[in-house]
């Protein structure tokens, strides 16, 4: 079962924002009420820029839309998020959602929250959800990850498959939700394997978001580490990390590890996917599925859920069985955080 637990401070990021803009689109949509009386269950999703299609953070939340749309027979509304946008937009998106007869209405990533404060209290028989952020008005259900337990996984594969234990991480922006998946990572190479060193690098820094969406910067970053012997490079970079995947890729004998979705079924990195050792993946899919049938059996889902590594809230994936040879250490430290042996550090 998952565990629904209230928390007074955000979680301020996410590592998956999106590849490029795209302007606002939408899905059709039909049909009256709001699904928790007896009408058409109706969900609104509001993507973060780059929406559905960006193989990240954003398609993630796009799975639980469709599951719902299967299982649920759901009607749907997307609209994405464009960059550079102020946040009177992304209230505005909100609302339209809200007052269109959508409920729930979902919203993706951090860069939501300010605009869900201010439209949730003006919509109250509305319920919102707010992917890895906290808002605190009663009629949100907050979606949150422990990426720091994934990441110490990844830390861990990542110490048993350098040869000479340089590993580097590139964060998109140096933000509290990036910095968990960096700690959890550097203590799960350090515990692992002590003589081992982490380089950490950020594409950019506080509001500019940038980093988040410059390939181009990541394969520099990538690169200059790749130069310097770092032979195992985790990108919690959103769409940046799809440069360092193709400059790993480009080194023989290096491994890359990717983010939010399984990096390496993603069509446009598929040509990488022997050089991508495992994603760390939040089940972003789980959480809205989970608000949605909420909704769909009138028991709307409010305060702050938890998805943790107990729960496969957070997974590494195993496509191209790169992890056969250490999926047995991986499975006893994974034991050892569900049971609290090992306490995983969410700051460096």
């Amino acid at each position: 079962m998952r565990r629904v637990s209230k928390i007074a401070a955000a979680s301020i990021a996410t590592a998956a924002l999106a590849f490029t803009a795209t302007a606002c689109g939408e899905s059709s949509t039909g049909g009256s009420g709001s699904g928790d009386g007896g009408g058409k269950l109706k969900i609104g999703m509001a993507y973060d820029v780059g929406g559905r299609g960006d193989n990240s953070f954003n398609d993630s939340a796009a799975r639980g839309l469709d599951k719902a749309k299967k299982e649920l027979g759901a009607e749907t509304k997307e609209l994405t998020a464009k960059t550079g946008e102020t946040p009177a937009d992304r209230e505005q998106r909100l609302a339209s959602l809200a007052e269109g007869g959508f409920n729930p209405v979902v919203a993706v990533g951090f860069a939501y929250k300010d605009a869900l404060d201010k439209v949730a209290k003006k919509h109250p028989k509305v319920t919102f959800g707010l992917v890895d952020s906290v808002a605190e008005a009663k009629n949100i259900n907050n979606i949150v990850f422990t990426e720091e337990q994934g990441s110490y996984l990844a830390g861990v594969a990542a110490a048993n498959k350098s040869k000479d234990g340089k590993i580097g991480f590139i964060g998109g922006v140096d933000i509290p939700l990036i910095k968990k998946f960096a700690a959890g990572f550097q203590q799960g190479v350090k515990e692992t394997k002590p003589d081992a060193t982490v380089q950490i690098q950020y594409l950019s820094s506080g509001s500019d978001l940038s980093g988040f969406g410059s390939p181009d910067k990541g394969k520099e970053a990538a690169k200059g580490m790749l130069d310097k012997g770092t032979d195992v490079i985790f990108a919690a970079a959103g769409g940046s990390g799809a440069g360092a995947i193709e400059a790993v890729a480009g080194k023989k004998g290096t491994w890359a590890i990717g983010v939010d979705s399984d990096q390496a079924l993603d069509p446009s990195l598929s040509k990488y996917k022997e050089s991508i050792l495992t994603s760390v993946v939040k089940n972003v899919d789980a959480g809205v599925f989970e608000l949605a049938k909420s909704i769909k059996d009138g028991k709307p889902k409010t305060g702050t859920s938890t998805y943790s590594l107990a729960e496969n809230g957070v997974t590494l994936t195993t496509t191209g069985d790169h992890l056969k040879d250490v999926q047995t250490k991986l499975d006893e430290a994974k034991k050892k955080i569900v049971d609290g042996t090992i306490k995983v550090k969410s700051t460096l």
